[in-house]
């Protein structure tokens, strides 16, 4: 009688802390994932690309670019509102030279067609950005790829439109120390048989 009763008392305390898991939600598991405010304050190991890790600088690209002695006349001279006080620059911020911030990639182009008539790129080196990369061969565009700087330099023939270029370049560089050194070129060779209201496209090799 003592053992059985031994064990009815045994099952029943069970039965109670069972319970109070399924209902109560204060026991060893609770269903469902957590809320926001317990992912929030949970302690964790952030997984953040290097460059995210380096400070957000925002810098006046046009001044940038009207005083440095290395652009050329002809682009400062084009580099000049469009509308209102809206630049024709497209401006790119990433991890190219390991640099103590992001660098910072320009294009200035043309207000009526957009096309890129000089490219740079500037490293920030003890509080100032240096001009490390230029070109201003039109009509040109830059940008950041995978942490290599990739040109691409559109060619035309006598005649060709300026919207339907009859090939290109695509220039891969990467940072080497203190300078930029070509990694790769690709040429593209666009179809001839385009018409007027046709995008062109690389020709079949």
């Amino acid at each position: 009688m003592k053992a059985g009763g031994a064990a009815a008392t045994a099952l029943a305390a069970l039965g109670l802390f069972l319970t109070a898991c399924a209902t109560g939600g204060t026991g060893a598991r609770d269903e469902g994932p957590a809320g926001s405010e317990a992912v929030a304050k949970a302690p964790t190991t952030p997984t953040t690309s290097p460059s995210a890790t380096k400070s957000a600088k925002r810098v006046d690209v046009v001044k940038l670019v009207k005083d440095d002695p290395e652009v050329s006349p002809s682009v400062k001279g084009a580099l000049k509102p469009c509308v209102a006080d809206e630049y024709p620059v497209d401006v790119s911020y990433g991890e190219l030279t390991g640099g103590p911030s992001d660098d910072v990639v320009v294009n200035v182009m043309t207000c009526g067609d957009a096309v890129g008539i000089g490219s740079y790129v500037y490293r920030e080196e003890k509080g100032r950005y240096e001009n490390v990369f230029k070109t201003e061969e039109p009509p040109v565009y830059a940008e950041i790829d995978r942490g290599d700087l990739v040109v691409t330099q559109q060619l035309y023939k006598r005649g060709d439109p300026v919207s339907y270029p009859s090939s290109e370049e695509v220039i891969t560089y990467g940072w080497s120390a203190t300078r930029f050194t070509e990694e790769s070129r690709t040429h593209n060779d666009y179809s001839n048989a385009v018409g007027a209201t046709d995008a062109p496209t690389p020709a079949a090799n």
